[in-house]
């Protein structure tokens, strides 16, 4: 590991990760230990990280990125933010955002990153959440080793807005692993595949513990991935415990990546209904309205979600293509039913127009993710150029807009780790 005293003031690190769509396995996910399919896609979050010009040294007047326990006193209950601002000389952090009007200036207190200058700090750090979790993540990383993060500029540029508005394709989970990754590599410590995801984790469910990470997952490895969920409240008290680097050698209960090869002959079709929707407010609601862990509904849609996956990612190493496709009518199928037993609204009109229109040719269709909005995907004869035209058509049709995606390959492992 370099040293961030000895990175050159004018070195600049670009990290970019990929979006994401859920193929199969949404909300049984959500729980430790069940199976989804993922896929990337090549709709990417690029982090550019610049060091301040002639203040490659540490910290200074802030008293350095101290950990709990240390100088300063504790650090805020995880999860809450900090409310104040600090209005010392200069700015540790400065973070910027094609999606946010203007920078903002963060400096270390206690560990954690509060807003320097005037203005409501809890308001700055809810619209730049992931940015400012991934960047105290990586601090304290480095802080159990004495190190500390130099000044730093942190910018954003999103592939996965259209005007502001997110297409449904894991935008906080890219913008998580991309920061992980672009602010590691600057202080002198590149990340595997899986060091990205751990710390993207640890970072991400300080935010939303509920939060499957499956997005996280895809970001970080790429191309097609069977995911299980680790158990986060686990992950979370080990890190309390014992910290961020043993943390992230230990096993974690439940989690599991494996890697597929994408289908041989099918093509992957994405729409985008143009109506957002906020994954951690569906789940929410899937507790409230009767479909918590252990009750009947949540029970029988689990276990179906759970051999429906491992079925289609059985169909993936095979080869077989119309395996695949009965097993994504097979997930549309139980989400509908999972839909009608609590109410939650995961099949709005447009999503349902989406599987009718890619049905009518064949194709197997269905949401994507949380539902509700967002996007839905359909597998369908990559050879059948008119039969791909058609569904096109009829989406435009029907207020559904056929987005230029492709799956993204996966990405390359880097040898070094944390």
């Amino acid at each position: 590991m370099t040293a961030p005293a000895e990175v050159a003031a004018a070195r600049t690190v670009v990290r970019r990760a990929p979006g994401k769509l859920f193929v199969a396995g949404e909300y049984a996910v959500v729980d430790a230990g069940n199976p989804a399919i993922l896929v990337a896609v090549d709709r990417y979050i690029t982090v550019t990280v610049t060091g301040a010009p002639g203040s490659p040294d540490a910290l200074g007047a802030s008293g350095g990125l101290a950990g709990p326990g240390g100088p300063g006193g504790s650090p805020a209950p995880d999860g809450l933010g900090t409310l104040t601002t600090d209005r010392s000389p200069a700015p540790d952090v400065t973070i910027s955002s094609d999606l946010t009007p203007h920078p903002t200036a963060w400096r270390w207190h206690t560990g954690r990153l509060v807003l320097h200058g005037p203005g409501d700090g809890a308001q700055a750090r809810a619209g730049l959440a992931h940015v400012v979790g991934a960047v105290e993540t990586v601090g304290a990383l480095l802080a159990e080793r004495g190190l500390r993060v130099p000044e730093l500029g942190v910018a954003v540029s999103s592939g996965l807005h259209e005007g502001g508005r997110k297409y449904g394709l894991g935008s906080s989970g890219a913008v998580t692993v991309a920061a992980v990754d672009a602010v590691a590599a600057f202080c002198g410590v590149e990340l595997s595949a899986g060091a990205r995801y751990r710390l993207a984790m640890l970072a991400s469910a300080r935010i939303d513990p509920k939060g499957s990470g499956g997005d996280l997952a895809a970001s970080a490895w790429g191309g097609w991935i069977l995911y299980r969920a680790p158990e986060r409240d686990f992950v979370l008290d080990l890190a309390r415990r014992v910290g961020i680097a043993r943390t992230l050698a230990a096993p974690w209960p439940g989690h599991e990546v494996r890697r597929l090869p994408p289908p041989a002959g099918l093509r992957l079709e994405v729409g985008w209904t143009g109506e957002p929707v906020s994954t951690a407010s569906q789940v929410a609601g899937l507790q409230r309205r009767g479909g918590r862990p252990g009750t009947a509904a949540r029970q029988r849609f689990t276990r179906a979600s759970n051999r429906l996956v491992e079925a289609a990612a059985g169909a993936l190493e095979r080869g077989d293509d119309a395996g695949l496709l009965a097993q994504i009518r097979t997930a549309r199928q139980e989400l509908a039913r999972l839909d009608e037993a609590v109410g939650l609204g995961i099949f709005t009109p447009r999503l349902r127009r989406l599987c009718e229109a890619a049905e009518t040719v064949g194709a197997a269709a269905k949401p994507s993710g949380a539902g509700g909005g967002d996007c839905g995907i359909a597998l369908l004869d990559a050879a059948a150029s008119r039969h791909i035209c058609q569904v096109r058509r009829h989406w435009t049709a029907a207020g559904v807009h056929p987005l230029p995606v492709r799956p993204a390959a996966q990405r390359p492992e880097r040898t070094r780790q944390p």
